[in-house]
């Protein structure tokens, strides 16, 4: 696979946050188990950004391939974050859509997303959109089809627009203290209400708002992490294996937990108000937090963990 020599890095040390899409793909996976399928040696590019003289990429920012994870066959698609911000476009998104169909014949133990994206290129928006759609589908019929489909997200570009959509529909996912999930970003919010509404330029305010920490507070991620490669690794393989059904009862009971919290934090101002509620004792104590001290203030809320996704 392209890559895999600058990829070699103790998977124990290497920062989930700092590495690249390969890095990750490769030192998550079993050693010397990747296949990368459409390699850039394929050169598939995008068609569009030339027409705004923008650089292309020979893999238009995203990896995907087989490799294998404790033994197990698994797929995997992993955004690079460092081009474009990792944004969806024509040729990203059919990587990613192809990859998901491909998993209803190849049959894999589960199908890896390794989320880094600001969501949609602007350059070429029906194209992105379109996309974001079909992933969103393509993931409906894998779970249907009882295999799990499992979200990591910790790198720059955080998983926003349309890859945070995406992401709720994954049947788990892991997080990191650098992970963000929202689906309109920081600036998004502060240009249509305000810096009043929002400051985007309070970064503290931005990861308590969005930041791992918080998703795993409310349940919107099942798994908080620490940033390296072996911690998300670990997290994928817990998380496979206890993957949610997708069924009726299921999509009810996340419709009813989401009615639930609109009750209880509705008038919430701060994500610290929203700690306090769930019974978390010293709110303002979170975002410094390690990761075991955050862990033991997790188990102690009810909230964090359920199927109802």
């Amino acid at each position: 696979m392209a890559g895999a020599h600058a990829a070699s890095t103790d998977p124990n040390a290497l920062s989930w946050y700092e590495a690249t899409a390969r890095q990750r793909v490769v030192a998550l996976a079993d050693p010397g188990s990747v296949q990368e399928f459409l390699p850039p040696t394929e050169r598939r590019m995008s068609p569009h950004l030339p027409l705004f003289d923008l650089p292309r990429a020979f893999d238009d920012g995203i990896v995907v391939g087989r490799a294998k994870l404790d033994g197990k066959t698994v797929l995997v698609a992993a955004q690079e974050g460092r081009f474009m911000g990792g944004a969806f476009g024509e040729i990203h998104g059919a990587k990613l859509v192809g990859l998901l169909r491909a998993a209803l014949t190849l049959k894999p133990a589960a199908v890896l997303i390794l989320f880094d994206t600001g969501g949609v290129r602007l350059q070429e928006a029906n194209a992105g959109e379109t996309a974001i759609a079909e992933t969103m589908r393509a993931i409906v019929d894998v779970r249907a089809a009882g295999i799990p489909v499992i979200g990591l997200i910790g790198g720059r570009a955080g998983c926003y627009g349309g890859g945070g959509l995406i992401a709720g529909t994954c049947s788990r996912l892991a997080v990191s203290e650098g992970g963000r999930i929202s689906v309109s970003g920081p600036e998004v919010i502060e240009t249509n209400k305000g810096a009043e509404e929002f400051d985007s330029r309070d970064r503290a305010l931005v990861w308590r708002t969005m930041g791992g920490k918080h998703r795993r507070l409310i349940g919107g991620a099942d798994v908080f992490c620490a940033d390296t490669v072996s911690a998300f690794r670990q997290a994928a393989l817990d998380l496979i294996g206890r993957a949610p059904a997708f069924d009726l009862a299921t999509l009810e009971a996340e419709q009813a937990r989401l009615e639930s919290r609109i009750e209880r934090f509705g008038d919430c101002r701060d994500a610290t108000d929203i700690w306090a509620r769930l019974g978390v004792n010293d709110p303002e104590a979170v975002p410094a937090m390690a990761t075991r001290a955050f862990d033991e203030t997790v188990s102690r809320v009810r909230e964090a963990d359920h199927d109802a996704r």
